[in-house]
């Protein structure tokens, strides 16, 4: 016998549709939500629905935003002629949360994946290099993970990006803080070796 209200049992399928959410977590967020007073369920409920009719993406970086340009590339503190080149808005927001960014960003919206059928094309590379071009941008920071595809990408961009007068810069990758080195494995040393510093 099935004891899972009908209604309920559609919120735990829609909520289990979601990514890194398993059927656990979303029988538990499901039964959260029932216990709460019906005026949040219904304000969540507005806020998803109303959702893709609210964020639009900025013409110029292509990130999610609610007004064009977004908020940085409209706040005029923000350095024009530096572009951070990310994968996703998530990215985006984690690069933010440090706030010792004060350029602007372009959001490629994927990586090339030509398994999964990812070209040049499907990601907003030309829209990159036309920015480029258009705002005379003196220096590009290529923020793609460094995953095989995120080094594709970055490696395909630095080739395109060469013809153009900019200097073209790669996020540092290496041993992260408070980690033993005798546990870093073999490409996250490499890394690190590659992109040492000068102490002083």
């Amino acid at each position: 016998m099935n004891v899972v209200p009908p209604a309920l049992a559609r919120l735990i399928d829609d909520l289990n549709r979601l990514p890194g959410i398993g059927k656990k977590t979303a029988t538990r967020l499901a039964l959260h939500i029932l216990r709460r007073p019906a005026v949040e369920a219904h304000d969540l409920a507005h806020d998803i629905a109303n959702l893709h009719e609210a964020i639009n993406l900025c013409s110029n970086c292509f990130a999610f935003s609610e007004s064009d340009p977004c908020l940085i590339c409209g706040d005029p503190g923000r350095d024009p002629d530096l572009i951070c080149v990310v994968e996703g808005p998530a990215d985006l927001m984690a690069i933010e949360k440090v706030a010792s960014f004060k350029g602007q960003y372009h959001i490629l919206h994927g990586v090339l994946s030509p398994m999964d059928g990812v070209g040049p094309a499907e990601i907003r590379i030309d829209a990159l290099l036309s920015r480029v071009r258009r705002q005379g941008v003196a220096e590009v920071l290529l923020a793609t993970s460094s995953t095989v595809p995120g080094e594709a990408t970055a490696a395909y961009l630095a080739s395109r990006l060469q013809s153009l007068p900019v200097k073209v810069t790669r996020l540092a990758c290496g041993i992260p803080m408070g980690m033993d080195i005798k546990y870093a494995d073999e490409l996250t040393l490499a890394r690190a070796i590659a992109a040492r510093q000068e102490t002083g």
